[in-house]
């Protein structure tokens, strides 16, 4: 799962024509529902019958628990499908046949199809119900057996959740997308849980009370059995860093006993320790780590793993964080942690000024005895914040976003003309 120097920067006119169609119905919105993608998933006939699909859903760990997944099927000699978003670099990541991305030429054939199918649709599908179908079509025509399928945005009405799990999965659920998903932890869980769905079995990694219950009365109500997975993985290495995977990792596990997937210990093993899935923790070189986490959950996360790999060592932190994000939830998780802070200005169009991120966080600094923005200075681009960040001593982490991780990875591949709108 390379994403640093693995992708060509130009594709085919066909590819690039189709991928410019599909982000001009971002003019289309964010329309929770599953009426329109139904309908488009009857006319194309997907999924196919004899697949599984085990569906993911969550506030943080979701791709991870989504790769896991993934990797321990192919060690087992599953074909797989694998659906995640947003992408890191390439729009071609959100869709994999046993690990490989689908092909420029298959994104310009599938989208063709459907641009030509929803025409005249009114409503007109949306880039996330497009893509959805785009995955599900591509996963059977490449016999996939097993598919795994993150939610984009909450659950319940989440365009993923027209199809029938073999198991549905929830990671930890936390505040984001509040906007859409609902003001109280109760309401966002509410729109997490309705993945769940008739007599389906359900795992769920640990919650907050508030989010249990939910979890518990919908599981009820659907005569779900119900597992939360406790314990964290403890037999054998996993290949992505912090205690937090392991918890992840025993989920993804729970997942496949649960949906009755035969998968084998040494599936379980290789699958684990051989798992890729970048800007998780991720190391570029000795010094410097790239982070996707972008809300407090994932950063708390983000300054607990840090800690258990550099006791004692701050970081020299490069932030970007997007418009409609909690600044000051995540500023408090990962100042204790800061040593000094670069604000790039990144090609987002969604990213917060640098000047604005400034004034965010000098707001936040009196409350927070740890931390000091003495430090801060704010650079004109990416390339000179990793210059300033390099021209002193210390550990370097990139973070805030998994836009901003997706442009971090190919600005250090020094392969930034292969960076696509990163989107929804």
């Amino acid at each position: 799962m390379n994403v640093g120097g693995a992708f060509a920067p130009r594709h085919s006119s066909g590819y690039q024509t189709a991928l410019a169609w599909l982000y001009g119905t971002q003019r289309f919105g964010i329309k929770l529902g599953l009426d329109n993608v139904e309908r488009l998933l009857r006319e194309l006939a997907v999924p196919g019958t004899n697949q599984r699909v085990i569906h993911v859903a969550g506030t943080n760990g979701k791709g991870s628990v989504c790769a896991m997944l993934d990797s321990i099927c192919r060690a087992e000699g599953y074909r797989t499908g694998l659906f995640t978003s947003p992408h890191l670099i390439t729009y071609r990541e959100r869709i994999r046949v046993d690990g490989e991305m689908i092909a420029p030429d298959e994104v310009a054939l599938g989208l063709s199809t459907i641009r030509d199918l929803v025409r005249t649709w009114d409503p007109h599908p949306t880039f996330f119900e497009i893509t959805a179908a785009l995955a599900l079509s591509h996963f059977k025509k490449g016999g996939c057996e097993l598919i795994v399928l993150e939610t984009g945005l909450g659950g319940r009405l989440d365009a993923t959740n027209a199809v029938t799990p073999v198991v549905s999965v929830l990671t930890p659920i936390g505040f984001d997308h509040e906007k859409w998903l609902g003001h109280t932890l109760e309401a966002i869980a509410g729109e997490k849980a309705g993945i769940i769905k008739l007599r389906v079995p359900v795992v769920s990694a640990p919650q907050e009370l508030a989010a249990e219950k939910v979890i518990r009365a919908r599981a009820a109500e659907c005569e779900a059995p119900l597992q939360f997975v406790t314990e964290p993985h403890a037999a054998g290495a996993v290949g992505l860093v912090g205690a937090h995977q392991r918890q992840n990792a025993a989920l993804a596990v729970a997942a496949l006993r649960s949906g009755k997937v035969a998968v084998s210990d040494d599936a379980i093993s290789r699958g684990l320790a051989e798992i890729e899935w970048p800007a998780r923790f991720q190391s570029w070189d000795a010094r410097t780590i790239i982070d996707g986490a972008h809300n407090p959950a994932g950063a708390q996360i983000l300054a607990q793993t840090w800690r258990e790999q550099f006791p004692d060592e701050p970081a020299t932190i490069i932030l970007a964080v997007l418009d409609e994000k909690d600044v000051t939830g995540i500023w408090r998780a990962l100042a204790p942690i800061a040593q000094r802070v670069i604000l790039p200005r990144i090609r987002s169009e969604r990213a917060l000024a640098p000047d604005e991120l400034l004034a965010q966080l000098s707001a936040i600094a009196p409350s927070l005895p740890t931390a000091s923005l003495a430090r801060t200075s704010i650079a004109p681009s990416l390339p000179s914040a990793l210059e300033a960040a390099r021209a002193v001593p210390g550990r370097i982490l990139i973070t805030g976003s998994l836009h901003f991780a997706g442009e971090a990875l190919a600005t250090l591949a020094g392969n930034a003309d292969a960076l696509e709108d990163c989107a929804q």
